[in-house]
């Protein structure tokens, strides 16, 4: 989620289209791109309100990466100069000793294009940015971080699934996680009907493969889940009003509202959703839809924690494997942000 370019209240005025990641480096095992596997040396820059930044959350919990990777939050209402460092003592991050995340940015590229977008992983000894690849950095995570990962962590990329996953992905990518700015940010109203019906269709398509099945490919939690959960999560809260796309709520739709709660509930996923933070950056940052900058009193979150009788269908959310321990001390979600 970017947080630059032609300011917030370009949102809305001009045609939407999302930008390719700029710094597209891996931190692999081999150290082939130059950033090699290793505890304690990288910082994971999120937003809890983005939804490619709650990707990254919930990797990073579910494979317990917690010690390797330290994590720093942004504040959820950025201004058009960057994402800003306001939640910390002085408004600074407390490792990297910036106030505002284009500081590594300019530290790895002075003058790059793109924007200054969240997820972003910053090499702490040089306070360069590393990579904002959305779409390869949880992979990553899954894959080449192994050696760090926590007794019992889940295998979320498994090779055997791993075409199937892609598939999945894919469309979720085009018609539901993309989908919906493409509707919110449209600025017309053909290119609004367009969005919004692809994305209706391909949720309805979504829940007629997860109404015999607890999970979307195979029988156990995989990063295909992770990637439609953080649209889903918002999709009430935010995407149904803010970005019009209303034809129904999620909490209308039995087998899509009963498979987000039971990922809700599974430790890694809800215990990282701030939906505070979620609610006053799409209210207060795109001034260019919502002018006024004020931020709805609903929707009623207590849903969230009813019970959704998946496990009827099976499936074993972790494999093998367990799940994650106690959220990490001083990385708890506020009460104002949760159900």
């Amino acid at each position: 989620m970017s947080g630059g370019g032609g300011g917030n209240s370009a949102y809305g005025h001009r045609a939407f289209k999302r930008s390719r990641s700029h710094f597209r480096d891996r931190i692999t095992a081999d150290g082939r791109d130059g950033w090699p596997v290793e505890a304690g040396r990288y910082r994971l820059v999120v937003s809890r309100a983005c939804p490619w930044a709650s990707r990254a959350l919930v990797v990073r919990r579910l494979l317990g990466l917690e010690d390797a990777l330290s994590l720093a939050v942004t504040d959820p209402v950025q201004d058009d100069r960057s994402w800003r460092f306001t939640l910390d003592p002085d408004g600074r991050d407390p490792v990297l000793g910036i106030r505002l995340l284009s500081e590594a940015y300019d530290a790895r590229e002075h003058g790059h294009p793109g924007g200054v977008s969240v997820p972003a992983i910053v090499d702490v000894p040089s306070g360069r940015l590393v990579t904002n690849d959305y779409q390869r950095i949880t992979l990553d995570l899954a894959t080449e971080w192994t050696a760090l990962h926590r007794p019992g962590a889940p295998d979320l990329y498994p090779p055997a699934l791993r075409t199937e996953i892609d598939t999945v992905m894919a469309e979720v990518y085009d018609d539901v996680n993309n989908g919906v700015y493409r509707a919110g940010f449209a600025t017309g109203q053909a290119e609004y009907e367009a969005a919004c019906t692809g994305v209706f269709r391909r949720l309805e398509v979504l829940a007629d493969r997860l109404a015999g099945q607890r999970y979307l490919v195979g029988d156990t939690i995989t990063e295909a889940d992770v990637r439609l959960f953080t649209t889903l999560v918002r999709f009430d809260a935010v995407y149904h009003g803010h970005f019009k796309c209303n034809r129904w709520k999620l909490a209308e739709n039995p087998v899509l509202w009963a498979y987000a709660r039971d990922l809700y509930q599974t430790p890694g996923f809800g215990d990282t959703v701030d939906f505070d933070h979620i609610k006053r950056h799409y209210h207060q940052v795109h001034t260019g839809i919502n002018p006024t900058g004020i931020v709805p009193l609903g929707p009623d979150l207590s849903g969230w924690l009813t019970p959704h009788h998946r496990e009827e269908l099976g499936g074993r959310p972790f494999g093998d494997g367990t799940p994650p321990g106690p959220v990490r001390a001083g990385e708890e979600v506020p009460v104002r942000g949760r159900p």
